[in-house]
């Protein structure tokens, strides 16, 4: 039995009843991954048959494959059941959860597991394929960390940098997109804005350098320079500015500040994810939405979650 699209529990007690089982859990991940039914990962054809509870072949090249092959969930010990809990707290919770907040409402007992979790669901938080920004988009850069002394201007020693597009919507703010660059020059920028706003569309940037390509990769550009001017950066180019504070303050309000630069982009995909969604009445939305991009993007080993050998932190 399959469910409509964009069938979702409406709260917590419809959740636990429609997902206690394993099986009913793999249903919703069916119809969430082959929404016209069954397609092979090899040859792409419609018709299998199943060879296990957990296996379905193709009548065709005969290939074995899981609903879960292929997804975030590839490979994981953990049941369904609690994966979908889990998906249910990280959506429900509008400010976001720790990996400790995590383990507590879980009842998990490692911080690993709940880490590695958290990060996973972070990674599917990028839909593949996902529409740019378009229509008038401010665009800046901005630092996430502590204060460092003797550091001016653009340089960073142990802050990280990030670039961030902020699409106008009226007076207030549409979408926005967030990554980490290694500094502010133009090879860093301009596949960031390539990435996420739709060419053709208007750039309002600041006078820096690192901008001046962009009329030449098919992009309108507004420049406001802001040594001079009498208005503050935050009243010349005020959503992407609000975007950024927004940011901080969540990262210093849900985690304390504690987040390391190597997994910074993880945070600023979740950040992304739940100020692109800030509007949707319904967190079991968020709970669909969520799923649905679980199963469409790549796995995420632990190995290729800690980078460096570094452990999680706490």
């Amino acid at each position: 039995m399959f469910w409509a699209v964009e069938d979702y529990p409406q709260d917590l007690l419809e959740l636990e009843a429609r997902f206690s089982t394993e099986e009913a859990c793999r249903a919703y991940l069916f119809q969430l991954r082959w929404p016209d039914g069954f397609e092979c990962p090899r040859c792409a054809s419609g018709k299998a048959w199943p060879a296990s509870p957990l296996l379905w072949e193709c009548a065709k090249c005969h290939r074995q494959s899981s609903v879960t092959a292929g997804t975030i969930f590839q490979d994981s010990r953990l049941p369904l059941t609690l994966w979908f809990r889990a998906v249910w707290w990280v959506t429900s919770q509008k400010n976001g959860v720790s990996a400790m907040g995590l383990q507590r409402v879980l009842g998990l007992k490692s911080y690993k597991t709940a880490w590695t979790m958290l990060h996973k669901l972070r990674h599917a938080m990028v839909r593949p394929g996902r529409d740019r920004l378009q229509g008038h988009v401010e665009v800046d850069e901005a630092f996430v960390g502590g204060e460092e002394e003797g550091v001016h201007g653009r340089q960073t020693e142990t802050k990280a940098m990030i670039a961030v597009a902020v699409e106008e919507d009226g007076d207030g703010i549409g979408r926005i997109r967030m990554r980490r660059i290694p500094d502010a020059s133009a090879e860093s920028l301009m596949p960031f804005i390539e990435d996420s706003v739709e060419p053709g569309s208007l750039v309002h940037t600041d006078g820096w350098l690192g901008y001046q390509p962009l009329k030449g990769r098919g992009y309108r550009h507004k420049i406001t320079f802001l040594k001079g001017n009498n208005k503050t950066p935050s009243e010349l180019m005020p959503r992407v500015h609000l975007a950024v504070a927004l940011l901080k303050r969540w990262l210093l309000g849900t985690h304390q500040g504690g987040v390391s630069v190597e997994h910074l982009d993880a945070y600023l995909d979740e950040f992304t994810f739940r100020f692109n969604r800030r509007k949707s009445r319904s967190r079991g939305k968020l709970f669909y939405r969520l799923l649905e991009q679980a199963v469409a993007v790549e796995p995420t080993p632990y190995k290729s979650l800690v980078k460096c050998g570094a452990m999680p932190p706490f």
